[in-house]
């Protein structure tokens, strides 16, 4: 199963309880991300495969979720505006925002 099967699957089995605690603010958004993060980083995942799979659960989280915040609304706005390159920008800073802050 490669990476973006693997994604597809951990999106879908999150259930509604879990997915609101993640995103109940931003710093648990954060937390959360920069807590995957660590972990890909420990199996050895580039920097430009954990990108793509920031990537992959913006796009998810941008045309599924609404924002429960500001941020998450500006983050939306953001994803929502930019083009595949830009998209793929954003991901690199948002992985740049969480592991500075860890």
């Amino acid at each position: 199963m490669n990476i973006d099967d693997r994604l597809d699957a951990k999106l879908s089995s999150i259930n509604t309880e879990e997915k609101e605690e993640i995103l109940k603010n931003f710093t648990t958004f954060k937390s959360y991300l920069a807590g995957k993060v660590a972990a890909g980083e420990k199996l050895g995942l580039s920097e430009e495969v954990l990108a793509k799979a920031t990537e992959k659960v913006a796009g998810y989280l941008a045309n599924h979720e609404e924002p429960r915040n500001r941020e998450e609304h500006l983050l939306q706005q953001l994803w929502k505006s930019g083009d595949k390159e830009q998209q793929h920008a954003l991901s690199h800073m948002l992985l740049n925002l969480v592991k500075n802050e860890g």
